[in-house]
């Protein structure tokens, strides 16, 4: 097999389908996730080991490899050609390599991505801590890459990224933009974070928030004059809250819901549901921090939030079931696609 002629060849089919993922594995044949669904690619034969082993050798330099035979995984980017990157898990299965690439969309504006207007607000902020949670998979690295972006656009700041890989790469415009690869550009996502201190930055963005050590230098970051952006992986603005606060240990819970009470911007939850004419179509949830959210962080209450949200339009809020209705309203979505990415469809039945 001719490893870098196959290698371009599915590349290649990820891009003309518009599809998000390919997968290749020892005994089976390539596969790629287009909409959502898993196509095998019948014209490629099963793959051996020595197969995977050509195709991760042009993935991955010599070091590398030899990095991902001894921890048997390895977290990567591959740039193809200067036009297309990768997100890539390189990982062993009952003994045998595997490899997941995901496809890094180019960045788009947050009209395209058909995102409120709120968070285009929210860009042009001096300080405060914006998160941007959901499961994997459902936009978040690309709606924190296309409010970087604008602010790259319309403002001279000092933006540092800090990623594990680095994924979208920006072209400096009115900012500067130094992008961070943990594993190669420093040790780990807090010892980065902590040395921005000293880098006189304005815009932090944080690729994942991984531990405590990371989560409140990221917290003391957005208090102390800088705008934060992160990700993480929750359902929604109250589960977010909750996750930060008990990853701490009990005697530093209050100082944390103190701090997190006065830094937070907004949490902005997103899920990517197919539309009727074909795509994806973004729903979401909006929690704005205002005095009541203060109040409810501070006493411990963030099992009320989700009904402050429900009743904080007129304040910018946004209750996912709302954001869902609209959307089956539109007929964008189906009723049976509402249902299925609601968190509360009892909820979701009364609105309908």
């Amino acid at each position: 097999m001719d490893y870098q002629k196959t290698l371009e060849e599915l590349i290649l089919t990820i891009i003309r389908e518009s599809g998000s993922d390919l997968h290749l594995g020892v005994g089976r044949r390539p596969v790629v996730r287009v909409l959502g669904e898993l196509t095998f690619l019948l014209k490629y034969p099963e793959l051996t080991r020595d197969d995977m082993l050509g195709i991760l050798s042009i993935l991955l330099n010599k070091e590398k490899l030899d990095e991902f035979m001894k921890k048997q995984e390895i977290d990567f980017s591959y740039d193809y050609k200067g036009e297309s990157r990768f997100r890539c898990n390189a990982f062993f299965q009952k003994g045998s390599i595997s490899l997941a690439m995901r496809l890094i969309p180019k960045v788009k504006t947050l009209e395209e991505l058909r995102l409120p207007p709120i968070i285009a607000e929210l860009t042009r902020k001096k300080q405060g801590f914006f998160l941007c949670v959901g499961s994997v998979g459902q936009g978040k690295s690309t709606t924190l890459a296309a409010m970087i972006n604008l602010i790259n656009n319309e403002e001279a700041r000092h933006i540092i990224t800090i990623e594990d890989p680095i994924e979208h790469i920006y072209t400096p415009n009115k900012a500067i933009i130094d992008q961070r690869e943990v594993g190669i550009d420093t040790t780990d996502f807090h010892v980065a974070l902590k040395s921005t201190f000293r880098e006189d930055v304005n815009v932090i963005m944080i690729g994942e928030m991984r531990n405590i050590e990371t989560i409140g230098t990221a917290v003391t970051a957005a208090e102390t004059g800088h705008l934060v952006l992160s990700t993480l992986h929750t359902n929604n603005a109250s589960q977010a809250i909750d996750r930060i606060i008990d990853s701490f240990p009990g005697n530093q819970q209050d100082q944390i819901r103190i701090q997190l009470a006065s830094s937070l911007l907004c949490i902005f939850s997103q899920r990517l549901i197919p539309r009727i004419s074909g795509g994806l179509v973004p729903a979401y949830e909006i929690l704005l921090n205002n005095n009541a959210v203060a109040n409810l962080i501070r006493e411990k209450r963030t099992n009320e939030i989700d009904v402050v949200i429900e009743t904080g339009s007129e304040q910018g809020m946004v209750d996912l079931n709302r954001s869902l209705v609209e959307l089956v309203r539109a007929g964008e979505i189906s009723i049976e696609s509402a249902y299925q990415y609601s968190l509360n469809p009892k909820g979701l039945e009364r609105l309908l």
